[in-house]
């Protein structure tokens, strides 16, 4: 992409108003690792999506690190078989890998983007999987009625990946509350910034302190004095012992102070930045209507970038930049079609995951676009692009 590119996917969230906001708390500050702050955070960020715990860590990509092996840990699953979705990212699927779950791809549909509701079932019914991950993607929810009447007939878990949705609702419900556990990023130019940072939501509140233990190394200091002092008293921990005692299998991808000073004052404004998205994806819904096959159900879609399916993908690219719009796959495609993937399985094939591969890209969408940038850019793709026909 060059230098000057005008029209970008995303643009930092974080104002001068706020850089200045943190100096001057920095001044002041007395403790720059996870303390006070991260606390509020976890705490503001709980009532936001209506959830009762949340923990905050380094990154969104180590949300799901830490979902995959505190729910190891938790004695909650009947096996380590894991549905994860084709069209995903990368690190949507490979903590599971990496922490020995036996994955299983499943396809997406045009309609939302998400999980295939037959190809699901099908997998349910021949797996018997612990666990289903899907991602809400760019924003859209996933058929949340029709995939929780699966998970309660085949008794398995729901994991969201919700880094693409913060905001988005359906039912009046936020994404992010409906599973287990679910994961969010804080990434430059997502929803909200914390430079890096992820959270993870979970009502059940077992498995978040559990979570609070493996994001600091497994110990068992940052679990609540109740509990603490039944796993002293069961391990035969002594007193003096018990400040490094480690309980579980853990990792250290905490966030700081820092971080979380970011988060809570990017939180305010995560209600106005959802509107602006919803509003910008309906102008792009206006202008290019016939190259977009989403048509899903979310009541506010906090919509993360505009997916487009075109015949002519490469020559639209090129144009594009020159035009100095950035545009890019739909996620990183399917991941089936990945170099990591294919050490592990070359034999399945997903059809409309690799449609999309092949013909998916996403315009920009973030809440410093204007309503003329948007008709700017439509009418710069509308030039080129060419309908893919018999999708």
């Amino acid at each position: 992409m060059p230098k000057d590119i005008r029209y970008k996917l995303a643009e930092d969230t974080i104002t001068n108003s706020e850089i200045k906001k943190l100096s001057k708390w920095l001044i002041k500050a007395d403790r720059l690792t996870q303390n006070k702050n991260v606390k509020k955070f976890e705490s503001n960020f709980s009532k936001y999506i209506k959830v009762t715990n949340s923990t905050f860590v380094n990154s969104g990509s180590s949300a799901n690190l830490l979902i995959a092996q505190s729910l190891l840990e938790s004695g909650l699953l009947k096996n380590k078989i894991v549905i994860a979705p084709t069209l995903s990212w990368a690190t949507t699927v490979t903590p599971f890998l990496q922490l020995g779950y036996d994955v299983k791809l499943c396809d997406t549909n045009f309609k939302n983007l998400g999980l295939s509701i037959d190809h699901l079932e099908y997998l349910c019914k021949k797996f018997k999987p612990s666990l289903i991950v899907l991602v809400h993607v760019l924003g859209h929810a996933n058929e949340m009625e029709k995939i929780l009447k699966i998970c309660k007939k085949y008794k398995t878990f729901l994991v969201e990946d919700t880094c693409e949705a913060l905001g988005s609702m359906v039912k009046r419900k936020k994404l992010g509350s409906f599973g287990i556990a679910s994961s969010f990023s804080f990434y430059y130019g997502h929803h909200i910034s914390t430079i890096e940072g992820g959270m993870v939501c979970t009502n059940n509140s077992n498995l978040a302190n559990i979570m609070k233990s493996v994001r600091s190394h497994g110990w068992l200091r940052d679990y609540p004095q109740k509990e603490k002092n039944k796993i002293i008293k069961k391990n035969k921990i002594s007193k003096f012992q018990s400040r490094f005692s480690f309980i579980y299998s853990g990792f250290n991808i905490r966030s700081t102070e820092i971080n979380a000073f970011l988060g809570i004052n990017q939180l305010k404004k995560i209600n106005q930045i959802s509107r602006i998205r919803q509003k910008n994806y309906n102008v792009y819904l206006k202008h290019l209507k016939r190259f977009h096959y989403q048509d899903c159900k979310t009541n506010l879609l906090s919509n993360f970038g505009f997916a487009t399916m075109l015949l002519n993908r490469d020559e639209v690219f090129d144009h594009l930049t020159r035009k100095k719009i950035e545009c890019r796959p739909i996620i990183a495609g399917n991941m089936s079609a990945q170099v990591f993937w294919k050490k592990k399985d070359k034999k399945e094939k997903y059809p409309n995951a690799e449609k999309i591969h092949d013909y998916g890209l996403y315009l920009p969408n973030h809440a410093n676009l204007k309503k003329d940038d948007i008709v700017y850019i439509c009418k710069e793709f509308s030039k080129k692009a060419k309908l893919l026909k018999n999708l």
